[in-house]
């Protein structure tokens, strides 16, 4: 049984079905090797070529496929029809090493019955112009990602990274608040006149002021609003001019991948990504009720409007049938499609224009049906008719100023029975027809309405917004607008407000530092032509000499932009003797041996030299910053990586395990004192009396329970304890220890006690 390789299980499900098991379908679940993720895998030396590395989440898809390819007579490859899916099966066909002649690349734009067997018995070799021209977008998005992500991760902070495109449209995003910010609003004030013909014969109809002797006026404060207010007064409203037509409306074009984000996110606050994942979902197949596991809607990643003359004579016929003769054009509409727009690829319409979005209604979600409707609502539209409209304009006049009236009824649906526009906010004929006035005929005032206003800055991006200024601009491709935006956000680049795109402080440091130091890569024009030139290698073109010829400059650039700032010191290094050099980094200003890579050393500039001396190799300590604040470290690291805490001083006191000055350090209970090297601890104390077993000086100690005792400083040699400060003397009737206790001194033991002389009893005072 021959083998259908397609990328998604859904996809799988869906062709398996139509083929009614005359046919094995599998899915690779994508690519199943890419460059490998660790590392540039761009072989700068050797013409830019690229390394790939198989996913490791694809050895068992891989090594199911290869055992299915060895059954199979023949293997068809029926990946998407661009140019990621003509690379996905030229990966397919090397890792599973398929030989000439077994292996076949077929292609459909829909996943229907009779595309599908269309495609089976019209195979193909694979197109490597699309190869490469694949390859070419991914090493230059690699190298350039890769190489920048670096930079703003040293300059700014970690975790941050570029692209080609994606800095391209933060730039955009950056500019456009700037502008906002920097927006100052002016007033002005918009008059209406409410007027009626004299006869009353006519509802009453607004007009807006706009002329002032002639030329475009506002009243620009409230001051000039009461003045012009004043001088209409005076003056009637004549009829100065009346144009009465019948306005045409021409169907829109059916859905790009640009449109339809836009339509979406417009009409029901889609994001991009979302709409994508939908349409993704409606092209490979869904479950319904009446049909089982079926596709809906064509290739839903192009930038083409055109429509196969098959599908377009359906649509005919059938908007005939649905809404009647009139509403089919005398000749087929056709659209152009944008400039640079692959052809090949057909626009998105649905499958069957038989299946409606209402008979699908029990089988999708809200969001499904949604996104079908649009779909198929636009595509039976672009084949309707024009709508047609009464339309009425009138131009009145009162003494030097001018006012504008003007209103549409609708003559024929034509189009507009089938799908709806979006609203623009500055349309303001209403859907009602204004009356017909006779030139020169008087008007009669009702009211005039004063109301302030204020220029708006322009408005922020919204996803639709951002496609649409992409596309215009000629940035990014179809296939890239979603995950653009999706990048943005999952960074945090941008926050929402409502569907608005806020850029964070960072994406402001980002743009200015890219804008800075790769005007070339952040230029909009640069980036679009850099876009033509690759689309360019589909027909044939070297995609080496086009890396060949961006990467040195780029290179340079990014040379500079690593040491810009850098500034060689008289201070020399301390381990080989040669100069350091200033460097800027994430966390500030440092210091770097000029004699890298011989000698690595670094240091903060303006180091700290502390008095605590190392306690492995007795160095002063230095000053140093970390994630938790400041801390001591040794200067002579790597060989020696001895730390300490900042704020702890050292103590007199030595550990009583190995010998080491110990340190004050802070703890649930307070200060108590540590050992650096061995861990031992105890709490602070002072000396205090001698030992009477060793002669060693005891030290005054506080319990737990916070009791004061005594013990001998060589613990745990000597395990002297005292609850009364020893003196270090026998008792002269028993020969136990003496100890101090108030004013006396007394017999640990037996009841001999003596006043304690005055002189020693002051310095206990002063203790």
């Amino acid at each position: 049984m021959d083998l259908i390789i397609v990328e998604s299980p859904s996809k799988a499900k869906t062709i398996s079905k139509y083929l009614k098991g005359k046919y094995r379908v599998d899915a690779s679940g994508g690519h199943v090797r890419d460059l490998p993720e660790k590392r540039l895998g761009v072989d700068i030396k050797n013409n830019f070529e690229p390394t790939y590395v198989v996913n490791a989440d694809k050895k068992a898809v891989i090594a199911r496929l290869q055992e299915e390819a060895a059954k199979a007579k023949n293997v068809y490859l029926a990946t998407d029809p661009d140019r990621e899916g003509e690379a996905i099966s030229w990966h397919l066909k090397d890792v599973l090493q398929l030989p000439e002649g077994k292996s076949h690349r077929i292609e459909f734009n829909e996943i229907s019955p009779a595309a599908v067997e269309h495609a089976l018995q019209n195979p193909r070799e694979i197109n490597y112009g699309l190869v490469d021209a694949q390859q070419a977008r991914r090493v230059l998005d690699r190298l350039v990602g890769y190489k920048l992500s670096p930079l703003l991760c040293k300059r700014i902070h970690s975790g941050l990274s570029a692209g080609r495109v994606q800095s391209v449209a933060l730039r955009l995003i950056v500019d456009r608040e700037r502008e906002i910010r920097a927006f100052v609003p002016e007033e002005y004030w918009n008059i209406h006149a409410e007027l009626q013909d004299k006869p009353k014969n006519n509802a009453p109809f607004r007009a807006l002021l706009g002329e002032k002797k002639g030329k475009k006026y506002l009243p620009a404060s409230a001051e000039e609003n009461e003045a012009v207010r004043a001088e209409l007064a005076q003056n009637p409203y004549i009829v100065d001019d009346v144009k009465k037509t019948v306005a045409r409306s021409r169907a829109p074009a059916p859905f790009t991948t640009s449109t339809l984000q836009q339509d979406a996110s417009n009409k029901f606050g889609m994001t991009s990504p979302d709409v994508m994942l939908v349409a993704q979902h409606l092209y490979e197949g869904m479950d319904t009720e009446a049909e089982g596991h079926i596709a809906l809607v064509t290739y839903i990643r192009t930038d083409s409007v055109r429509v196969s003359a098959e599908a377009q004579a359906k649509a005919r016929a059938f908007i005939a049938e649905k809404f009647g003769p009139d509403y089919v054009p005398a000749k087929p509409n056709v659209y152009a499609s944008k400039k640079g727009a692959q052809d090949a690829h057909e626009c998105i319409r649905p499958i069957d224009l038989r299946r409606s979005p209402e008979s699908l209604k029990g089988s999708l979600d809200k969001r499904h049906y949604n996104v079908y409707k649009l779909i198929y609502d636009r595509f039976l539209a672009s084949q309707m008719s024009e709508a047609l409209y009464d339309s009425v304009q009138l131009k009145i006049k009162n003494g030097d100023y001018g006012f504008k009236a003007s209103g549409r009824a609708l003559k024929f649906a034509g189009y507009t029975a089938a799908y709806q526009e979006s609203k623009k906010e500055d349309d303001e004929e209403s859907g009602k027809l204004l009356p017909l006035l006779q030139k020169g005929e008087e008007l009669d005032l009702i009211r005039l309405l004063s109301e302030q206003k204020f220029t708006k800055p322009p408005q922020r991006y919204t996803d639709a917004s951002l496609v649409k200024a992409m596309e215009d601009k000629g940035i990014g491709r179809p296939s890239t607008y979603a995950s653009i935006i999706s990048v943005l956000t999952r960074r945090k680049y941008v926050t929402k407000e409502g569907k608005y795109m806020v850029p964070t402080e960072v994406a402001f440091e980002i743009t200015d530092l890219l804008v800075k130091y790769f005007t070339d890569i952040m230029d909009v024009g640069f980036t679009a032509r850099m876009e033509d030139m690759l689309d360019g290698i589909e027909e044939g073109g070297d995609w080496h000499k086009i890396i060949a010829g961006f990467y040195p400059p780029f290179a340079e650039k990014l040379l500079f932009a690593s040491n810009d700032g850098d500034e060689m010191t008289d201070i020399l290094c301390e381990k080989c003797g040669h100069p350091m050099i200033r460097k800027n980094g994430r966390y500030g200003k440092f210091l770097a041996c000029s004699n890298y890579p011989a000698c690595s050393n670094i240091k903060s500039e303006g180091v700290e030299i502390s008095a605590t001396k190392c306690p492995k190799c007795g160095a002063n300590m230095v000053v140093k910053s970390g994630r938790y604040g400041k801390f001591l470290a040794c200067p002579n690291y790597p060989e020696c990586d001895a730390t300490l805490p900042f704020e702890r001083e050292v103590s007199k006191e030595k550990c009583p395990k190995c010998g080491e000055l110990m340190i004050y350090r802070k703890g649930r209970n307070g200060r108590y004192l540590s050992c650096p090297k061995c861990g031992q601890s105890q709490p602070i104390s002072e000396l205090a009396g001698t030992c009477p077993v060793c002669g060693a000086p005891t030290r005054r100690m506080k319990s737990k329970a916070g009791k004061i005792f005594y013990s001998c400083t060589k613990y745990p040699q000597c395990k002297f304890m005292s609850w009364d400060m020893p003196t270090g003397e026998k008792c002269p009737r028993c020969g136990k220890y003496l100890v101090k206790k108030g004013k006396q001194i007394k017999c640990s033991s037996c009841n001999y006690a003596i006043d304690v002389p005055e002189k020693e009893e002051t310095e206990e005072g002063k203790e």
